[in-house]
């Protein structure tokens, strides 16, 4: 299609931004002189797809290399997808407007479960069998990574290959491989063999699954020498690891629209709850030198007057206080507010107050979790009642009178005098404020508390619990809002339909793969959006497939089950996990890394805070 028509086409939709490309720092190649052509597939719009960090690290990784372009392709709109299929235009790339059809990779990645009907729209969108065994030809290869891999049985039907853990060595070397294949010749399926024998890379068609008489896994079984277990792959050394100089700048605003630096990679907590505190092990700093390095050419390169310092908990970085010092040192005189998000209760201290009313003064965000101290012990946040309050007092203190708390609801063990507890410890936050002689004047306090719903996730200590039905989540949304008794608390809560769906495929296998397929079939698309979320849809697929979605959602699991990802190794063992969940059934918290080495299995590196106290 012309430019011209194709611009007609773009005013007809709410936001053409989101498909015109062009943007400062993208970046365009003569397709006629790179060998290797990658389609950074991301299975939302482009708001959130700009967003997030992993593909702002591998496109700028990719296009470094001459024989590679890669190009970004986000999920369209149900407005602008509309326009595609009315005048027949396939899934295409920002940079190129090429067809994504006509490409090497397409390369998708995984962060939330409710994108999956996503990726199969797009699929379809792009003239592309969505089904991976009807893609016979060579090419296009469909790859896809990020956390939902630690479980990606539920979506294996569709996917080639799949990278486990951290790409950025894992990635470059399958498009090696590929480039090797598409020189001297050779089949699919043998390069899939040879592919699975590069660390990190798990290629779901090499394995055959069996299934006991009560449904349960019975085996899985590897074939053509593939690995067994499959080992995810980790980044050894983050101040060698790879890291864009400059992002591509959206012309609309985005989600988080600011530039973002990494700081370190894992978490020493141990929340039970929390898969990213589990999958992401080892803990890995960059040293101060390389973030202050990386976070200023980033802002030079984009403009960007905010940087945002990443990682599972921030206050947790060893040397914060100096990384501050040196980022205030330039950012204070170019003008560019710090933001600090990932702050942990128990070290927010009136040093690190005074370091982040240096930047733009918003409301403060916690995790308290859980609204009574037996619950936060059940599940190691390993954070006290009076920490919480002390910390909003801080905060008070320093000017603020926002503060908002998450929470969850359905955790294990949980009561209903825990669901209370959530409100009583919000309104004593609300008495900590009006009890303070020295509060700021004229001003009242808002204490958000944000709930969520427990989903367990694979690779965590409750990965063998069930979560809670619908109708319990309701009850218990509605209890809590019973308690709240002041106008100064507001509260807000997840959707629990969504919930329910993340549940089943989260600790999901391969047999939801035809119930996804038939939810595609039914329209299903954007199911993280409540807009375009239709359960029925859901619940009708999985009737007409004959499949029981409580049995993956609301059933607990014995230690001996064989569970759909046994066969993929993320360091973390079930021994270990078994473990901490016993000590959560007792109410016994669990030292964070850096008191006390648990042994684990994550750390293979021999070196780092896995083993600075041990």
């Amino acid at each position: 299609m012309d430019n011209k028509r194709f611009e007609q086409l773009l005013l007809t939709v709410q936001k053409p931004g989101r498909y015109s490309g062009g943007e400062i720092n993208s970046v365009i190649k003569d397709k006629s002189k790179v060998d290797v052509r990658f389609a950074f597939c991301f299975p939302d719009n482009y708001e959130v797809g700009m967003s997030h960090l992993g593909m702002k690290i591998l496109y700028s990784e990719f296009n470094e290399r001459e024989d590679i372009w890669c190009e970004r392709v986000f999920a369209p709109w149900p407005d602008f997808e509309s326009v595609m299929r009315n005048n027949n235009i396939e899934l295409f790339a920002l940079e190129s407007r090429d067809p994504v059809k006509d490409f090497d990779f397409l390369g998708f990645t995984l962060q939330y479960e409710l994108s999956y009907s996503n990726i199969l729209n797009m699929l379809e969108l792009a003239g592309i069998p969505i089904l991976a065994k009807d893609r016979t030809d060579f090419s296009p290869i469909v790859v896809a990574g990020g956390p939902c891999t630690c479980n990606a049985e539920p979506i294996a039907d569709f996917i080639d290959i799949f990278f486990l853990g951290e790409g950025e060595k894992t990635d470059l070397q399958v498009i090696d491989l590929y480039k090797e294949f598409k020189k001297n010749g050779g089949t699919k399926a043998d390069f899939l063999v040879a592919a699975s024998k590069i660390e990190g890379v798990y290629v779901p068609s090499l394995y055959d699954v069996s299934y006991n008489d009560d449904k349960t896994v019975k085996a899985v079984t590897p074939k053509f020498g593939a690995p067994m277990p499959v080992k995810k792959r980790i980044e050894e050394d983050l101040d060698k690891t790879y890291y864009p100089e400059k992002f591509v700048v959206p012309f609309i605003e985005i989600v988080h629209d600011r530039a973002v630096e990494e700081i370190f990679r894992g978490c020493i907590r141990g929340c039970r709850f929390c898969q990213a505190g589990f999958i992401y092990r080892p803990v890995r700093e960059k040293s101060v030198d390389t973030v202050c390095r990386q976070a200023k050419a980033i802002c030079d390169s984009t403009g960007y007057d905010e940087i945002s310092l990443s990682s599972l908990s921030t206050s947790d970085y060893s040397d914060l206080e100096n990384l501050l010092n040196n980022l205030l040192s330039w950012t204070e005189k170019d003008k560019i507010s710090l933001s600090l998000p990932s702050l942990r209760i128990d070290n927010f201290s009136d040093e690190l107050l005074e370091k982040i009313n240096h930047v733009r003064k918003s409301g403060l965000t916690f995790a308290a979790e859980a609204g009574t101290q037996r619950l936060r012990d059940v599940i190691n946040k390993n954070i006290t009642e009076d920490e919480i309050v002390k910390t909003c007092k801080t905060a008070f203190k320093g000017g603020y009178t926002a503060v908002k708390l998450y929470f969850m609801i359905g955790l294990p063990t949980e009561t209903y005098d825990d669901i209370k507890g959530i409100a009583d410890l919000a309104q004593k936050i609300v008495d900590t404020f009006y009890e303070m002689p020295d509060k700021p004047k004229g001003k009242s306090v808002s204490v958000n508390i944000s709930v969520s719903n427990f989903v367990p996730k694979p690779f965590t200590p409750f990965e063998f619990h069930s979560q809670i039905t619908r109708e319990e989540i309701i009850k218990k949304q509605e209890y809590l809002k019973q308690c709240i008794r002041s106008k100064k608390i507001s509260f807000s809560y997840h959707e629990n339909k969504t919930s329910f769906l993340e549940g089943v495929f989260a600790r999901g296998d391969r047999r939801l793969g035809k119930v996804i397929l038939k939810a595609h079939e039914k329209g299903c698309r954007f199911d993280s959006w409540d807009e375009y979320f239709d359960l029925q849809k859901w619940m009708d697929s999985f009737a007409e497939c004959g499949i029981d979605p409580a049995f993956y959602a609301n059933r607990e699991r014995s230690y001996d089950e064989v569970n759909p990802w046994d066969h993929l190794d993320y360091y973390v063992s079930k021994e270990f996990l078994i473990k901490e969940n016993e000590r959560a059934k007792v109410g016994k918290t669990t030292p964070n890394c850096r008191l006390q080495c648990q042994n684990c299995g994550a750390n293979i590196l021999g070196k780092g805070v896995c083993v600075e106290n041990r």
